[in-house]
């Protein structure tokens, strides 16, 4: 008798064809569960425009959401305004398991509709996010509503998958179980960020910031260091592409210290961005100390290095281990005159390790392998579930 498919629903406010880690990070966990022959549904929101995947192997409930001025799910009522319907329609679905993905009011809503349905679920980490609010300017009560939040969540979660070991100790913080822990590390799609595609062309040497702008990771650094770059290098330009709530206060800043040498290019799809990336002098990451955030690996570092570029990491922690351990780049100190002084060397001498990190990148941050590991966890916690 053959035994019954697996049947897995996974709830995210974002999927693709959206933009971002977080999307591309769930669809290779469904990629996982589709080959290992689970029937797997996405719970999440109508893309912006209508936007579809086209023709996939599992099914897709899309939902209207509000957005923000950026076309994003970000902010408590554009949250709510997905969390509240997916309530009710987390209950209306059989599953054996359910995979949410933060914010942690997402977290809730999958543990109480989990809990009804009297069904595990698991609880995706790409951070902690109450860590990364306390980084902004949020009211101190808002932080301690989230952190209560998301202590619930992990703590009543099958499992817990973090994308790091540093992830994971930001975890255990919250007294979540040792033993529903598990690491699966991050990584990004090598089919699309590699070095072998089209690299991009200006009549300026440019260096290429890609992904979220949020406070906590504190990119004005780089803008701060262009004037001292100029000196030696006047055409020199940053290319940021992306966006994030720090954007205004960055496109302010430029007019400021380095008019008409900051562009802004917004949200593009991965393939334009590796572009980008393939003919960048460098690529900028930066983590912004002090925040509660160095625990943080950013996805822009595989990214770029998966691409062949060389990586200028600003900030301590995790993220800078990477880069100065495995001859990804550079990491400075989070101060313009550091961040200067690497970027005019990049400027200054060839280039010659592109192989040397997309190798690695192959080798040590493959999503799709990624996903297949988090995709045997979920089907493993399914299977030993009564």
């Amino acid at each position: 008798m053959t035994a019954p498919r697996l049947r897995v629903v996974v709830a995210t406010r974002l999927f693709t064809p959206e933009v971002g880690a977080a999307a591309f990070r769930l669809q290779a966990l469904v990629d996982g569960l589709v080959a290992a022959g689970a029937d797997v549904l996405v719970v999440t929101t109508r893309a912006p425009g209508g936007a579809t995947a086209g023709t996939v192997p599992f099914r897709i409930s899309r939902w209207p959401v509000l957005r923000d001025g950026g076309g994003n799910v970000r902010g408590y009522v554009q949250y709510l305004s997905f969390d509240v319907p997916a309530f009710f329609r987390l209950l209306l679905q059989r599953a054996d398991v359910v995979v949410s993905e933060p914010p942690p009011t997402t977290g809730l809503v999958v543990a109480l509709s989990s809990w009804l349905r009297r069904r595990p679920f698991v609880y995706y980490a790409a951070d902690v996010w109450s860590e990364a609010l306390s980084a902004t300017d949020v009211p101190g009560f808002v932080v301690r509503l989230m952190r209560s939040v998301e202590g619930f969540v992990l703590r009543r979660a099958a499992c817990v998958i973090a994308i790091s070991e540093a992830v994971a100790e930001q975890v255990a913080k919250f007294d979540a179980p040792a033993e529903r822990v598990r690491v699966v590390a991050n990584g990004v799609d090598t089919s699309v960020f590699n070095p072998h595609g089209d690299a991009a062309h200006s009549d300026r040497p440019y260096f290429a910031y890609t992904g979220t702008i949020s406070e906590w990771q504190g990119a004005d650094v780089f803008i701060q260091a262009l004037p001292l770059v100029q000196r030696k290098y006047p055409t020199a330009e940053i290319r940021f592409f992306g966006q994030g709530t720090d954007e205004p206060a960055l496109r302010a800043l430029a007019d400021e210290v380095a008019p008409g040498s900051v562009v802004f290019g917004g949200v593009v799809p991965p393939r334009e961005a590796a572009a980008w990336l393939r003919g960048a002098v460098a690529a900028l990451v930066s983590i912004k100390p002090g925040q509660g955030y160095d625990f943080a690996k950013p996805t822009k570092i595989y990214a770029a290095a998966g691409c062949g570029a060389r990586v200028i990491f600003a900030g301590p922690g995790e993220g800078a281990a990477v880069v100065a351990n495995n001859g990804l780049g550079d990491a400075v100190d989070h101060n313009p005159d550091d961040v200067a002084a690497a970027m005019i060397a990049a400027l200054d001498k060839e280039d010659t390790g592109h192989g040397h990190r997309s190798q690695w990148v192959g080798e040590n941050a493959s999503l799709a392998a990624a996903g297949q590991a988090a995709a045997a966890i979920v089907a493993s916690l399914a299977r030993t579930q009564p």
